[in-house]
């Protein structure tokens, strides 16, 4: 019994909690039609790029999206993948002040001001980033700050996979 449970254990710890398998997991991004920061336009799913990208929820308020921040620039950098921020439950001119100081590596940010899209996302926290096809299908759901590693070693392989799709 002992063997048994120090097994699950070693299990549960050597997994990558980073990843994670949320219902969303091959489904279309849920429908919306929320502010661009810095905008009088609005965004829907229709204004989403046609091929891969990364969709990052984000907020000023948040300590972990700093060091996350680095990496979402350097993934920018490399342009491999286009890069669409969420700026989740924030104070519009703190997240623009934020982007000023820490540099703006997305294309364009989403407003969700009151966290609704976050809710049908299934977001538990900031930050929080999900991989989504050409098709507009969540992909991956990767929870906590994207680091060099994961981007890397789980998120650039992940695209070659499912830019090779038809």
């Amino acid at each position: 019994m002992f063997i048994i449970f120090v097994l699950l254990l070693y299990l549960g710890l050597s997994n990558n909690s980073r990843l994670v398998h949320s219902p969303l997991i091959d489904k279309a991004i849920p429908d919306f039609n929320l502010p661009v920061l810095q905008s009088e336009s609005y965004a829907n799913s229709s204004n989403f790029p046609d091929d891969v990208f990364l969709l990052n929820i984000w907020a000023s308020w948040c300590v972990a999206c700093i060091k996350e921040h680095q990496v979402l620039n350097l993934i920018n950098s490399e342009k491999k993948v286009r890069l669409i921020g969420i700026n989740y439950k924030d104070n519009e001119d703190d997240a623009i002040g934020w982007l000023k100081i820490y540099g703006n590596p997305y294309e364009y940010n989403i407003v969700d001001m009151d966290g609704q899209l976050g809710i049908d996302l299934g977001v538990y926290g900031v930050p929080e980033t999900f991989l989504i096809d050409k098709n507009n299908i969540i992909r991956a759901k990767y929870i906590g700050a994207i680091s060099e590693d994961i981007y890397y070693n789980e998120i650039l392989p992940t695209i070659e996979i499912i830019s090779d799709e038809k």
